[in-house]
Parts: structure tokens; sequence; C-alpha cells
């Protein structure tokens, strides 16, 4: 992943591991004009077999503060190297990511992420690449996924590789902190991969590996880590099996993302953007639209019809 944007909070680990402290909101409803828009998606998109690339924006109908949309908060996520290589700021990383889990576990899928569901199981999708670490897709039901930043859910041990479940974790960060989660519990803010704003983490005990002592981090990719290569050729095998991408909710601020669009543009496949606000990837999009994203794919989850399997029948509907 690259290097965060310059404009982002100076505190190292705001923004990394965090919970939804805000309401999740509805949906809405779109506009004439909206629906307009939408009409030329589904024109451009219809009876092809689609891949999805999703980014934080699909899960503020959640409840999960976006990264980098209009109202965001400016966040630096905590690199690989700061965590690996600062005590002090492993241990605060740690302290908010205790608390954050205990937020963002809650949430639950809004609309988007159904609608995404429903046109896998339409036959619409190849498969769907999510930026996201939270896994309200697996949670509404979709099942051909690649997390490609990995999963808020589970740690890794950096020394003997041993995988944990996030929920196994907590409980021994509970036991070696009793009562942190209730005097600093109430934190303001939340980043999109589980980070809570709090500052009294001076005293808190970070939980060595149960298998060997080792250092643990949450399972999923850092700024200065490397996606797995598995998950990179799982992704673009679906961007070529497909014939056409549709990106929601991404800024494609990093290159993990904007070099699935890239390759879709390469290959002169139809690369359709749901966001609001400008990205990275706009001049290479056949059509962007400045809409909300969860009525936006579940309009298109309605209006796109089916496509044409490989023996000249339709998929089902």
């Amino acid at each position: 992943m690259t290097t965060p944007p310059p404009h982002a909070s100076s505190l190292p680990g705001f923004g990394m591991t965090g919970f939804a402290s805000t309401d999740a909101a509805a949906a809405g409803g779109l506009t004439p004009e909206e629906i307009a828009d939408l009409r030329s998606a589904v024109k451009l998109l219809a009876r092809k077999r689609l891949a999805v690339l999703t980014g934080a924006g699909l899960s503020t109908d959640s409840g999960i503060p976006d990264y980098r949309g209009p109202n965001s908060v400016p966040r630096s996520p905590m690199t690989f190297q700061q965590f690996v290589g600062d005590e002090a700021l492993r241990r605060r990383y740690w302290a908010r990511n205790h608390i954050g889990w205990h937020h963002l576990r809650r949430a639950d899928p809004n609309d988007g992420h159904r609608a995404l569901a429903l046109m896998e199981q339409r036959g619409l999708l190849t498969g769907l690449i999510t930026q996201n670490v939270d896994r309200l897709h697996s949670a509404a039901g979709s099942t051909t996924v690649v997390d490609l930043h990995g999963t808020y859910d589970r740690v890794v041990c950096l020394q003997c590789r041993s995988s944990f479940s996030r929920r196994d974790i907590a409980r021994l960060l509970e036991r070696l902190n009793p009562g942190y989660l209730e005097r600093t519990g109430d934190a303001g803010d939340v980043a999109p991969d589980a980070d809570a704003d709090v500052d009294d983490t001076s005293d808190f005990t970070v939980a060595p590996c149960p298998v060997c002592g080792g250092m643990l981090k949450p399972d999923f990719v850092y700024f200065g880590e490397n996606v797995p290569k598995d998950r990179v050729e799982r992704a673009y095998a679906m961007v070529d099996d497909a014939g056409a991408l549709l990106v929601a909710g991404s800024s494609l601020t990093v290159m993990s993302g904007l070099r699935f669009v890239r390759h879709a543009a390469k290959h002169g496949k139809p690369v359709v953007i749901v966001n609001r606000g400008a990205t990275r990837g706009d001049e290479f999009a056949s059509l962007k639209l400045e809409l909300g994203v969860s009525e936006s794919l579940a309009h298109l989850a309605h209006a796109l019809p089916p496509t044409e399997n490989h023996d000249g029948g339709s998929s089902p509907s």
C-alpha cells in the first residue's frame, strides 16, 4: 500500500483499527435525476458479468466512518514499520484497537452490501473485491469475496504465524487490562478498520502470542505492507473474467485498488465508478456517478437484466 495522504493527522495509529460510534445512516430515496444517471450505468453494464471493487464509502451507511469522504476526519494510519519498531506506538495501537473492535463488531450490513449479495445470487458477478476489513459483505451473504486488505476479526503472530480469532484476543486483553474498557469505552471517533480516538494508553498491557510469546498483529494489511500475492491474483482473475468493472465507495487513493481499474481500462472493459467525490480512477472511468453508494447498488441489483451464459442462455434472476 502507498503512504497515507500528507494532510492526515500527525498522530500515528489514528485511523488504524476502529469501530463506529455514529448511528447507521438510512439509504434514502433516489431523485428522478439520479435514477436517470443510473439508467446510463444500466445501459453500459447490461448483459455483462461484473467484477465489483468496494471501499470504505460503502460501509458508511452501516455507521462506519469513511477515510476520505467529503465529511471524513483526516487520519494517519499507522505504518507496519511503526508498529513493529516502536513499543510505545504498538501499545497505543492495541489500546485503541481494543476499544474500536468492540464498536466495529456491532455494525450490520446495509442495503448496499445486501444488493451486492443479491447481484451474486442472480449470477451477475464474477466476484467481489473489497478494500474493507469489516467483513460486512460476507455477513450480507456474498460468498465470492477477496478481502484484499484482510479482515478485522483475525489476529496473527509475526513470529510463529499462528492465527487467532479477534474475539479470543479481546478476552485476553480484558484479563490483562481489567476495567480499561469501562474507563475509556466512550471514544468519540472510530476509523473504518477499528482505531478509537483515545489518548489514555500509557498503562495498557499488550498481549503476547499465546503460543510462542511473540508479537501479535491484527491480520490485515498495514501501510508499508504488500497485499499477499494470491489475493492479488484472485482479484485480477475476477476482473479478467468480467465484462466490466463496477467500483463502489472507493476514492482509489491507494494503488492496491487503483491497479484493478487501470487493468480493466487497459483491456477495454467499461469501468463505472459510484462515489461521492473525486477518485484517482476518474480518468479511466467510462462513467462516473456522484451518487450515494447503498441506494445506487440497490437500484442496480434490480434494474440490471440477466447476463448471458456461455451457452447462450440466461443467468437466474
